[in-house]
């Protein structure tokens, strides 16, 4: 099962590529059916139609501030906008942040030896609904949960994840799913001082 990974030594190696001889890594071990859930942002494909996009936030931001009769009346062809936005095709040309999402979703599954998936908060698909009832379905039992987003007060992060995990909790009652965040500040920090140190000579 899922024991408790120092995230100082993960992102130190993926956003920097610093060694890996950190005194604080400690060795995780998965079981057959632990499956990590890498999610992040997600943006629009580069080369979906302008007004489409454009449509699309208009009646996001209607969807979260409208009363419920305009909501309603306009449910279905945001959900519609949603769709097509998500499932966009995807190239390394047209969206470099999902792939560069599955760059890190790869180095994390070689250096666990997990089975990790990518969910998307929006613009992108899975969201993180699906992708947990994917990995689900496919017979995962303890569903581990991860996010790029290191910094405290972002509304993915703090309520948007956190809320889906909650609603696939109920959604899935046999299955445990561990949301690992907030990150501590002296591990970004960490990190940061890392990362700045690859490019800054001493």
């Amino acid at each position: 099962m899922f024991k408790q990974i120092s995230f100082i030594a993960l992102f130190c190696m993926l956003l920097s590529g610093c060694s890996m001889d950190i005194k604080t890594k400690k060795a995780v071990k998965f079981a057959a059916d632990d499956v990590i859930v890498l999610a992040m942002h997600g943006v629009p494909a580069n080369d979906t139609p302008p007004d489409k996009v454009g449509e699309y936030h208009k009646l996001h931001g209607m969807m979260e501030t409208a009363p419920p009769h305009v909501v309603e009346g306009i449910k279905y062809h945001y959900e519609e906008l949603n769709d097509l936005v998500r499932n966009w095709p995807r190239t390394p040309e047209n969206d470099p942040y999902y792939f560069g999402t599955k760059k890190i979703a790869d180095a994390i599954s070689e250096q666990t030896g997990a089975k990790v998936v990518m969910a998307f908060n929006e613009f992108c698909a899975p969201d993180l609904p699906t992708a947990f009832a994917n990995v689900v379905n496919e017979g995962a039992t303890n569903v581990i949960v991860i996010t790029a987003m290191l910094t405290p007060g972002g509304n993915h992060a703090e309520i948007d994840i956190p809320e889906a995990v909650e609603a696939a909790e109920k959604t899935h009652p046999g299955v445990s799913f561990t949301y690992t965040w907030p990150f501590q500040i002296n591990a970004i920090a960490d990190v940061l001082v890392d990362q700045i140190g690859t490019f800054v000579a001493e």
